[in-house]
């Protein structure tokens, strides 16, 4: 049954997220040939607006808002929730990010609507979407569906096969004016940790090191790795306690989730809430001395050696196949 399907955009530093057409793909799955919107708000949003269209959006509301500009609760909530009045979709979907796991529930109280989080796979069945997400820290699936009322979905960054680009794509694209009021927050000022050049939640390729890599020197081979491979680097929970790098770098059931296409664990054992943030990823190559670590147990590819003896080889290997 043909649907139309809001799909709210991301914007970071003046660039839609990656998942923000990841949304989109999702989004036409659910419309099953109905009508895709996408909702963009921000301060100054044209180029993004065309960029949707070209991904796939049928439409797209922009929203420009002084208070906008940064993201907070109560005024991006106010925002959405008008131009969800004017648009009524039968559904709405977003990225499982900081933004979509901060706003999708209060959103979904405030529609008295259903909410599937982390979604990683979309199928239809007799007209209506079928949402897979994982549960358990991963170690199974179940398959949710939403029986009435507005259906909300949050989708998890690199499981939704993106739509091709067509920069020859047209579509409407509307200026909506929204009343954001009585705000309890209001952002002054952004001071950003960085964390490599690669968004680690979006990266294609993640390396990533435990308490193995022994110390702060010992993770920049990793860092060098990164660079070779255009990669992001990460870290277990262990590397992190240890001061050895930042926590904005954790991947694990306390930090992110993420589910690459290729993962390097160097020097990390593989413990259980470590895997809950890793072990979806496409393919994993595992770097570790101690031949019975659990990380072999998840890995596709594994390497037993001393990780600062193989470290060298492979950046070798991957700079000289770069140049070539």
């Amino acid at each position: 049954m043909e649907k139309k399907v809001l799909v709210i955009g991301e914007i970071r530093d003046g660039a839609l997220r990656n998942v923000s057409f990841e949304a989109v793909s999702a989004a036409k799955t659910i419309a099953d040939g109905g009508e895709v919107v996408a909702a963009l708000f921000g301060d100054v949003i044209c180029e993004q607006s065309i960029e949707m269209i070209h991904n796939g959006a049928d439409r797209v509301v922009k929203v420009e808002h002084a208070d906008l500009k940064s993201y907070t609760t109560d005024a991006y909530q106010q925002a959405i929730l008008q131009v969800l009045d004017i648009e009524k979709p039968e559904a709405v979907v977003m990225g499982h990010t900081a933004i979509g796991k901060d706003v999708s529930p209060r959103l979904a109280v405030k529609l008295n609507a259903g909410l599937v989080s982390d979604v990683v796979a979309i199928e239809n069945v007799d007209g209506e979407p079928v949402f897979t997400r994982p549960i358990y820290s991963g170690k199974a699936y179940e398959k949710k569906q939403v029986e009435e009322g507005v259906v909300l979905a949050t989708i998890r960054p690199n499981n939704i096969l993106v739509l091709e680009t067509d920069s020859s794509r047209i579509g409407e694209i509307r200026s909506v004016q929204v009343e954001i009021k009585n705000l309890r927050t209001v952002i002054k000022e952004v001071v950003r940790k960085s964390t490599g050049k690669v968004d680690l939640s979006e990266a294609k390729i993640i390396v990533s090191g435990g308490r193995g890599v022994k110390s702060i020197e010992g993770f920049k081979a990793l860092e060098e790795l990164a660079e070779a491979l255009g990669a992001a680097v990460g870290a277990s929970r262990g590397a992190c306690d240890a001061g050895y790098c930042d926590y904005s770098l954790q991947i694990g059931q306390t930090g992110k989730v993420v589910t690459p296409d290729l993962y390097f664990a160097i020097g990390i054992s593989g413990a259980i809430q470590h895997l809950a943030g890793m072990s979806n990823s496409k393919v994993i190559v595992a770097i570790n001395k101690d031949p019975e670590a659990p990380i072999f147990d998840v890995a596709d590819y594994g390497i037993v050696g001393d990780l600062f003896e193989v470290l060298p080889l492979l950046i070798k290997e991957m700079k000289s196949v770069a140049v070539g």
